[in-house]
């Protein structure tokens, strides 16, 4: 066999163990076309080139590929550089402080080696899509590394966090999850000192550490259901309960997950919880759905709704005419 065929079903060896987390010999041989023994043999050239090729015996056991001391290069098919090329594209505007940058830097590299018809795809999508971007926060990289760590390894975190009021003031928490909502980050995490579930904005956090404390998990509620209930309804002065004569997926459809709650009916209704400071927003929110709704709380907001509906009575009224008949 020559060194060129040799060199390419070792490359073929390498992305079959980047596909997936563990293949036994036998797996991989019928894969490459070969014997368990020159799978032995490639595998071993593998960790010649600096692979960190693990192999596990027994049942169960198998050829993996572990994290070694640097990143080594990965072999990736059409479609998965396609997606991480236009993804990368998406980075470089996002909301991770110095992701842009290394997202740029790391596309320019994956531009370089593509073949000219990938490349070409890749730039088609790009220039058929524009990218509406809001307003928002940009998180340090570093921060959501240290709670990414501290969440998988169990381990108390220290901070500084600045409330509504404008005080700061120092909070330890055992981390379970950060969701992103919209533009900005949330973290939910066990309050030690106040012995209690609690939600924080990472844009408020300040002076993050994480301690070698570790902690049991403990059960705790789902954190995208959690986040989402503490960002719907904690900041705001009203929170309205509204029954919607639609499904449920149709008015999701509408009301982004952090902006509304949408809870399940009977006989095709169910029920939108959104928060807000002023009355005359939500009624023109709730209004604007498109669809038959009943408010169930605040009083308030029947008000507001009722002084809409009067409102817009008022801008449907009779038009006046001139002599010639035409609409002034």
């Amino acid at each position: 066999m020559t060194v060129e065929a040799t060199t390419e079903r070792v490359l073929r060896l390498l992305a079959l163990l980047q596909r997936r987390p563990s293949w036994t010999a036998a797996e991989l041989a019928a894969e490459l076309g070969v014997t368990d023994r020159s799978v032995r043999r490639d595998v071993r050239r593998l960790r010649t080139l600096g692979y960190p090729v693990r192999a596990a015996a027994g049942v169960g056991g198998g050829y993996q590929l572990g994290a070694g001391t640097r990143l080594p290069p990965l072999l990736l098919d059409d479609e998965e550089a396609i997606a991480t090329a236009v993804s990368l594209r998406l980075a470089s505007g996002g909301t991770v402080a110095g992701a842009g940058e290394a997202a740029l830097r790391a596309l320019a590299k994956l531009d370089q080696v593509m073949p000219p018809r990938l490349r070409a795809e890749v730039r088609a999508l790009h220039d058929a899509t524009e990218t509406l971007v809001g307003p928002g926060v940009q998180i340090d990289a570093e921060l959501l590394v240290t709670l990414a760590r501290a969440c998988r390894d169990a381990v108390r975190v220290r901070f500084r966090y600045a409330g509504r009021d404008g005080g700061s003031r120092e909070r330890t928490v055992e981390p379970v999850r950060m969701v992103a909502t919209g533009r900005r980050w949330y973290l939910m995490a066990w309050d030690v000192d106040r012995a209690d579930w609690r939600t924080f904005r990472l844009d408020r956090m300040r002076e993050v550490a994480a301690t070698t404390w570790r902690f049991r998990p403990r059960q705790h509620p789902d954190p995208v259901a959690y986040v989402q209930r503490s960002v719907i309804e904690a900041p705001y002065r009203y929170l309205a309960r509204v029954r919607v004569h639609a499904r449920s997926d149709r008015v999701r459809e509408r009301v982004p997950p952090q902006v509304g709650r949408i809870e399940e009916d009977r006989d095709g209704w169910c029920v939108l919880v959104v928060g807000g400071d002023d009355l005359d927003y939500l009624a023109v929110r709730v209004a604007g759905l498109g669809f038959e709704a009943r408010v169930l709380e605040p009083p308030e907001l029947r008000e507001a709704v009722t002084l809409l509906a009067c409102r817009v009575a008022a801008m449907a009224g009779p038009v006046g005419r001139s002599p010639e008949g035409a609409v002034p």
